[in-house]
């Protein structure tokens, strides 16, 4: 049987001091409607940040092409100045078009005024992490990305980046951005359903890098969810609960940042972190992975 402690024990940022309680808070969803404008309750927003923060989440995942601009606006009215053990993790790669859609913001003027905006947004003269963002929805896609990971890699050297990571990535492209900066995290598209990332996961803990999954509900067939839904029944819990807690589970590098508009549900995805799971179950949710073709999700 697998027992979790509160907020899934601690992770070591490499080659810091810096510890992180692996349940983190992900913000993406403190915009309106398709991560686009502000929400319809601002004070409700505040609100989450707050409650997590006294949990004890010491990271949140954000960027400012959340809204645009509008999450990081909402941190910073919520939590600035900022409590000395908070990590900000943003990321840069992408922008937002009139009409909702996400667009590709790979260039070298992009990602520095990313960068900026990131800064002006949340108040801060220095970024914690920057997760450089790259590939498709939640796919990798082949290619270097040298010319994007020297561009962070100067903003680290210029003091405006403190540690870098990567998002929807391969393992040689981490290989390739490792030659120029170390990498302290990789944000990629995994969970109980989607463990394409296996070998990658287990590679990342031998090198003491974290590993962040996103979508931990994501791109299950209706069978694989009827399986989540009685595995979850049967421990008196939620199916989120049961991903988030299997996710805990099954690496001591892998940091979560489940995300939600309302304090109610942020309190249910911290408690995934003190769900016992007995062996059994364990076997069972082993059991659900698959290959699954998904998509309309937005970009992370």
């Amino acid at each position: 049987m697998t027992k979790q402690t509160k907020l899934g024990g601690t992770f070591t940022i490499p080659g810091t001091s810096t510890s992180l309680h692996r349940m983190g808070y992900g913000a993406m969803q403190l915009t309106g409607p398709g991560v686009f404008g502000p929400p319809k309750d601002a004070d409700a927003a505040i609100a989450v940040l707050k409650e997590a923060v006294a949990a004890g989440v010491n990271h949140i995942d954000t960027s400012d092409f959340y809204g645009p601009h509008v999450t990081n606006q909402i941190i910073k009215k919520a939590l600035h100045p900022y409590p000395k053990n908070l990590i900000i993790v943003t990321k840069l790669g992408a922008r937002r078009g009139d009409d909702k859609s996400w667009i590709p913001a790979l260039s070298r003027q992009e990602l520095i005024d990313g960068a900026h905006d990131n800064l002006r947004n949340l108040g801060l003269d220095r970024l914690d992490v920057v997760n450089l963002r790259v590939g498709g929805i939640t796919e990798p896609t082949d290619g270097s990305i040298e010319e994007q990971v020297t561009v962070l890699a100067d903003l680290k050297h210029q003091g405006l980046i403190r540690d870098i990571g990567l998002s929807n990535v391969t393992p040689l492209q981490l290989e390739e951005a490792q030659k120029i900066t170390e990498i302290v995290c990789i944000q990629n598209f995994y969970n109980v359903a989607q463990r394409k990332d296996d070998a990658f996961v287990d590679d990342l803990a031998k090198q003491g890098i974290a590993y962040v999954p996103f979508f931990p509900l994501g791109g299950f067939t209706p069978l694989q969810s009827s399986e989540l839904d009685a595995i979850a029944a049967s421990l008196n819990a939620t199916p989120m609960q049961v991903a988030l807690a299997w996710l805990l589970h099954r690496s001591p590098n892998i940091l979560l940042i489940p995300g939600t508009s309302s304090v109610n549900h942020l309190r249910e995805n911290l408690a995934a972190a003190t769900l016992e799971l007995p062996s059994n179950v364990i076997t069972g949710l082993n059991g659900i992975a698959g290959s699954i073709q998904m998509s309309g999700y937005p970009a992370h």
